[in-house]
């Protein structure tokens, strides 16, 4: 086991990472920007070194002042935690020539499914049931209308790199196609640094539900169940739980095995998750992978009781899996609300600030993680959430009414949350019957979209 680690983020998941570690009793080492002084994660860290200036740019993407500080510090590992560096292969290679262990899959595989088109390719190779698409990165406009008229509109546009519904658009007839092309194009230039997209059907109306896998370097690969993240916003997941209310027993079992097939197939040595769209008659659909810890495994982990960024450093390590796929039992219902500093009544604006006040939830099934405390400052150059609200019922019924406890208990004043907003959906009767799909928001608050 490693005796020290740096971490190469912030935020929440840092702070998730340091409280794994130190169970495990492993020495922590935190990076940080001048604007994260006084983040959480630098305060619960053995060791702090700051990286470079706010922007992301000049201190968490800034790979030789990650590797210097890990350097200095003597750390063995650096665990990217998600966003960020957490799928540059070109980052996990460096640590690797660095004589540092990536906490995280292999380089080739981070290139492999890490981008969207070559994972489709690999998927397709392991006959996991995929939608029409193109065959790899679609050059040109040209090429996108021959391919669209193939696969019949309407159709996604979609950047090979990156995530977080980031140059992404639907097209539902030529006009649209050649307008959402260039938009697409840019918007994935602007925010991965690469420009390419390729095409795929479009089905209307799916639930999104993901799957997650961990692996370990001696070919054991075992998924702990389904997470639905249907709600979300312009493809940016709100509200994630497990198990999904809609999909049944026998589709449940059958997406399992082909996420642990393809896995198993390309040798994959971490977590990572399986994304798929499925539709109203039980048909799934892969669309990527995620070669990282998600946003939302804590649900995962509640419904399953297993640590999965312990058992991610205990593979980095080179320890075999502590358990096998007859050892995971689903128990009860999760459900996660991304608490974000936005203003839901005015588009979703970013809105940092001081918190005034901060009094996270508690009691029974109830889980926050977080990085925020009162009188921290929420900076304007990160990503907007502030914690995680995980609740755990017995059933999906009891869930939800955990779930409004829960935020009517979440006090934060100062800024603006996305707290208003969770509360509206808990009331809307769609949700609680559990008959919703990815255009739930477009469908039920289409005016939070307007503004």
């Amino acid at each position: 086991m490693f005796k020290k680690i740096l971490i190469a983020n912030r935020g929440e998941i840092a702070v998730r990472i340091i409280r794994a570690a130190r169970e495990l009793g492993i020495a922590t080492v935190a990076v940080y920007s001048e604007a994260d002084k006084d983040s959480l994660h630098v305060k619960l860290a053995d060791e702090a070194i700051c990286i470079g200036k706010p922007s992301a740019a000049d201190s968490y993407l800034k790979i030789p002042n990650i590797i210097s500080a890990a350097q200095i510090t003597d750390s063995e590992a650096i665990h990217p935690g998600y966003g960020f560096l957490s799928e540059n292969q070109r980052f996990a290679e460096i640590c690797e020539k660095n004589g540092i262990v990536f906490i995280g899959p292999k380089p080739e595989l981070i290139s492999m499914m890490g981008d969207k088109a070559t994972a489709r390719e690999t998927a397709s190779k392991h006959k996991v049931p995929m939608t029409k698409g193109s065959d790899g990165i679609v050059p040109s406009v040209e090429e996108a209308k021959e391919i669209a008229e193939w696969i019949t509109y309407p159709v996604m546009i979609k950047a090979t790199a990156g995530g977080g519904g980031k140059g992404m658009r639907i097209a539902h007839n030529e006009q649209e196609l050649v307008e959402n092309y260039v938009v697409a194009q840019n918007e994935a230039k602007a925010n991965f640094g690469n420009p390419d997209v390729y095409i795929e059907k479009y089905v209307e109306e799916p639930r999104h539900v993901e799957i997650q896998v961990i692996g370990d370097k001696y070919g054991n690969v075992v998924h702990l169940g389904e997470r639905d993240c249907s709600i979300q916003r312009r493809h940016q997941k709100l509200i994630e739980e497990s198990p999904s209310a809609g999909i049944d027993a026998k589709t449940r079992e059958k997406m399992g095995k082909f996420a642990v097939k393809l896995a198993k197939g390309i040798g994959y040595d971490s977590v990572g998750t399986l994304e798929f769209l499925v539709d109203k008659e039980m048909n799934f659909y892969f669309m990527e992978m995620n070669t990282r810890i998600q946003v939302e495994h804590t649900i995962s982990e509640e419904i399953t009781g297993v640590d999965l960024v312990k058992e991610q450093i205990r593979v980095a390590a080179g320890e075999k899996l502590s358990f096998t796929q007859k050892d995971i039992n689903i128990h009860g219902h999760v459900i996660e609300c991304r608490i974000n500093a936005e203003d839901s009544e005015n588009g979703f604006l970013p809105s940092s600030g001081i918190l005034e006040k901060y009094i996270p939830s508690g009691g029974i099934g109830v889980r926050v993680d977080s990085h925020s405390y009162q009188n921290y400052e929420i900076p304007p150059y990160y990503d907007s959430m502030i914690a995680k609200l995980i609740v755990k019922g017995k059933n999906r019924e009891e869930a939800i009414v955990r779930m409004e406890r829960a935020l009517k208990e979440f006090i934060i004043e100062g800024i603006d949350t996305t707290i208003p907003f969770h509360q509206k959906v808990f009331k809307n009767k769609a949700f609680r019957e559990g008959k919703f799909y990815t255009n739930f928001i477009e469908t039920y608050f289409s005016e939070v979209l307007e503004k």
